[in-house]
């Protein structure tokens, strides 16, 4: 268990809660943004101190093990692009569903499925995420993302 403790000095991290449909898109376009940097430190930054998070079957607590997670995962991750959608916002909470694209070290594409459920603190840093994600093997000619979304582009991401 971490022992980071949440900072009140931290600026706040806009838009902060409650939600409304446009600063949910808003937040929702601001995470993708950033994990499709691969940069931990960055990703881990939108995060509480202290933040609680299920992936798949792995628990973290706080920003050290997130970094850390995060850091193995792009290592075997390769060419990781995402696109996430917002499914559901209510005061502090989001809930989003996306898709990922990615090749292991032997060239094996992969296509992941899956939801996140959001909360957020009065800062607007995120203090809980749970995230249940499944992988689907695919060739490469049935990639179809192919790198950041172009701005503007705010098409939904299809179920398969």
């Amino acid at each position: 268990m971490s022992t980071d403790a949440p900072d009140p000095n931290a600026p706040p991290r806009h838009p902060v809660p409650p939600f409304d449909a446009e600063t949910a898109r808003i937040k929702v376009q601001a995470a993708e943004d950033a994990w499709n940097t691969r940069d931990p430190q960055r990703v881990a930054a939108a995060y509480t101190p202290d933040s609680i998070w299920r992936n798949r079957s792995t628990f973290l607590t706080g920003r050290h093990e997130i970094e850390a997670f995060l850091t193995d995962k792009w290592e075997r991750e390769l060419d990781y692009v995402l696109r996430k959608q917002l499914w559901a916002f209510h005061e502090n909470r989001i809930a989003v569903r996306f898709q990922y694209e990615w090749h292991d070290a032997t060239g094996q594409w992969w296509r992941s499925y899956g939801n996140e459920q959001w909360e957020f603190d009065e800062r607007g840093y995120m203090a809980r995420r749970e995230a249940s994600i499944n992988d689907v093997p695919i060739s490469a000619e049935e990639r179809r993302i192919h790198g950041r979304r172009p701005p503007g582009d705010a098409t939904d991401i299809p179920l398969r």
